[in-house]
């Protein structure tokens, strides 16, 4: 049996979580495994049920769980809360650093029936498969953070801090995962400005010996940025420190067509976490008009890194590509003749696919 941690959230979350629970549930029936789901608060829920966004309990069932599936969590409700109460910042960066979740794996795949989705013209995202490898847990986003008055206004300070290790370590990730790909590793940084960015030119550099099937190069971030629209299929694996991640992967994101059909995977050395890349969208929660594809997805990662079920993992991605060919859409992703569907209904069709050997 494993134990799953489900942290429903805000907004659209819990109504895609719902159905990556479905899939996984009738992935888990088609190869005889259970799945035991356990629910736990997080997020502006979280706050208003218990004052805090990342209650102590949550933490406590996440790390004794297998794996940590999340839906999204914040919404303009919280937004006036002070910064270290709001979702976002209390909640979701705690919860990666708690649970030392430092490589983000950001996949970015373009679906055949959806090649006519993306707003670049077919011909330039047809056949699309990426993978962002993103640091999780260093850089800015970690680093101190100072504000102070000054004459005439104020001065923010927000320090930006790697260590040779940090970088190793996600670098590792993202080689492996290279080797297991088209062998293809683009390191993205910002070496011709910042000191950060040229240890990090250093350490992957030194790492390639050791991976001599894999090919190396390094791009500076603006470039990459550019390329990824004029020539997206040129990359395989794309690594990158925290900030130039969280930029590059929604990027690369939307040249697929829709935010929520993309999924992601934080892993560490212990239990790992999984969750779709869009927000919580409370302007269409409880209307079935959210996608939940891309925590379906998430799902078919989930069984795939923390479980060893490559097997379901397997089953899930081919659903997904069933059903889309089918014809069948969600909102988000509609088009002309095509049959639109609700949230709830496009989770029974990939889990009765799923559910059929």
């Amino acid at each position: 049996m494993y134990k799953i941690t489900v942290l429903p959230g805000d907004g659209i979350g819990p109504e895609v979580t719902a159905q990556a629970t479905r899939v996984l549930a009738a992935s888990g029936r088609r190869m005889g495994v259970e799945f035991c789901f356990r629910e736990a608060l997080i997020g502006g829920a979280a706050y208003d049920a218990a004052g805090h966004p990342l209650p102590e309990e949550t933490l406590a069932l996440c790390r004794e769980g297998d794996a940590v599936l999340l839906g999204a969590v914040g919404g303009p409700k919280w937004d006036q809360l002070p910064v270290h109460l709001r979702p976002e910042v209390g909640a979701l960066l705690p919860l990666r650093k708690k649970l030392g979740v430092y490589a983000n794996l950001r996949p970015a795949r373009v679906f055949p029936a959806l090649a006519g989705a993306s707003t670049l013209k077919p011909e330039v995202v047809s056949g699309l498969d990426i993978l962002v490898v993103r640091e999780l847990t260093g850089g800015l986003y970690f680093g101190e953070k100072k504000r102070e008055d000054i004459p005439g206004g104020q001065r923010v300070t927000e320090t930006l801090v790697y260590t040779t290790e940090e970088i190793r370590r996600v670098a590792r990730r993202a080689f492996e995962l290279a080797g297991k790909r088209r062998k293809k590793l683009t390191s993205v940084d910002k070496a011709n400005v910042l000191e950060s960015s040229r240890l990090w030119r250093e350490v992957v550099t030194a790492m390639a010996v050791d991976y001599p099937d894999v090919a190396v190069n390094h791009m500076l971030v603006d470039n990459c940025a550019m390329q990824l629209v004029r020539n997206p299929r040129q990359f395989d694996v794309l690594l990158t420190e925290n900030l130039f991640g969280d930029i590059l992967s929604d990027q690369a994101a939307q040249l697929t067509g829709s935010l929520g059909m993309l999924p992601s995977a934080s892993l560490g050395d212990g239990t790992a976490l999984y969750e779709p890349i869009h927000g919580s969208a409370p302007d269409i929660a409880g209307r079935q008009l959210a996608n939940p594809v891309a925590a379906i997805l998430s799902g078919a990662m989930l069984l795939r890194y923390s479980c060893g079920l490559e097997e379901g993992a397997a089953a899930i991605e081919n659903a997904v590509t069933a059903v889309l060919e089918q014809g069948y859409r969600t909102a988000d992703i509609m088009e002309p003749g095509k049959r639109q569907v609700g949230t709830a209904e496009m989770g029974r069709l990939i889990a009765e696919l799923v559910g059929e050997k």
